[in-house]
């Protein structure tokens, strides 16, 4: 599904980082920021501007996970796959989660609401089995309560608080 790009939101980031190539990862940074990816666009528009070949940026982007160049979804859902969640059902978590978003582990909601992705540790292992959506982190889970955490977010039509 292609997507309009408004490349005049990079101009601050390009501007701000004037002929600094050293400065690519933090470049990147901001670009992903104000995107939520990085769209093929505004990387040709870095390279051309920033004289930064295209493969030094590729290169970048591809070693670096937290870099994207898919467009992600306005809700970004990390599910804790460490060890302490693992043994405490952390995979029923996911498993209820991927069945209420119909999607599956580094996918995104066609409408572009979720993302579903796994992390090795969220660092809450206290809490296990934990997932944590946008900047909450839930803990001691159920599937149901995983399962309700993201309906509960269909239903108001806004970000999951």
């Amino acid at each position: 599904m292609p997507m309009d790009i408004d490349l005049s939101l990079l101009a601050p980031v390009l501007q701000k980082h004037e002929g600094r190539g050293d400065a690519l990862i933090t470049i990147l940074q901001e670009i992903q920021e104000v995107y939520s990816y990085l769209p093929e666009e505004a990387l040709n528009r870095l390279s051309r501007e920033a004289r930064i070949p295209m493969s030094r940026i590729y290169a970048v982007v591809t070693f670096y996970t937290q870099f994207y160049l898919k467009p992600r979804g306005r809700n970004i859902i990390r599910v804790c796959r460490g060890t302490a969640c693992h043994v405490r059902g952390g995979s029923l978590i996911l498993d209820a989660v991927e069945r209420e978003l119909g999607i599956t582990d580094g996918e995104t909601t066609p409408d572009l609401e979720y993302s579903l992705e796994t992390v090795a540790c969220i660092g809450a292992c206290a809490l296990a089995p934990a997932m944590v959506v946008n900047e909450n982190t839930y803990g001691k889970m159920t599937p149901s309560e995983a399962a309700k955490i993201v309906s509960r977010k269909e239903k108001k039509e806004q970000k999951v608080e």
